[in-house]
């Protein structure tokens, strides 16, 4: 499918009133003075791009029915070079290979995973360890001849509880019926 560009080079459809096109292209693009100003400094601005030959048409009629001459391009098809992964190594003989498990395709699915090269993996016998042996943790050595105990019932510098205050005098408060 071809893609096409529509651009305005500032051109005007013969006998067509420029400030009159300039309203036109404001008022189709919904555009302010400063950017009609810009599609009219004789450089080429393209005005939409990847379009299909229809859109791309409609774009055109609008524009000429402003007043202003378009011109439609079909865009250049860039395509993208491809480099080839280098082929697969060549496989050990089958002794050498560790054991794969063959799958047959339950369904459609499943058929799809068929060419799959899983290892197999089994199952461990009943209360068999599966995670690696860890080595036991080691306490770490630090010198505590530094520190001393105080004797029981010591006072170790905590902050004495103040006593309590009394509580508020509530003699003057009552209920109203």
């Amino acid at each position: 499918m071809s893609l096409y560009e529509i651009a305005f080079s500032g051109q005007l459809v013969p006998g067509a009133d420029s400030e009159q096109v300039r309203t036109n292209l404001a008022r189709l693009f919904q555009a302010d003075a400063q950017r009609i100003a810009a599609l009219f400094s004789g450089r080429r601005i393209v005005i939409k791009n990847g379009l299909d030959a229809s859109t791309a048409e409609k774009y055109r009629l609008a524009m000429e029915r402003a007043g202003a001459r378009a011109e439609v391009v079909e865009m250049a098809v860039e395509v993208e070079e491809v480099e080839l992964a280098p082929p697969p190594p060549v496989e050990p003989a089958p002794a050498a290979r560790p054991r794969r498990l063959q799958v047959a395709p339950r369904d459609e699915y499943m058929a799809a995973f068929s060419e799959v090269d899983a290892p197999d993996f089994g199952l461990a016998p009943l209360g068999a360890d599966l995670q690696d042996a860890r080595p036991e943790p080691v306490a770490p050595r630090v010198d505590l001849t530094q520190f001393s105990l105080a004797p029981v019932g010591s006072d170790m510098g905590q902050a004495k509880a103040l006593p309590a205050a009394p509580p508020p005098d509530t003699s003057h408060l009552r209920l109203q019926d």
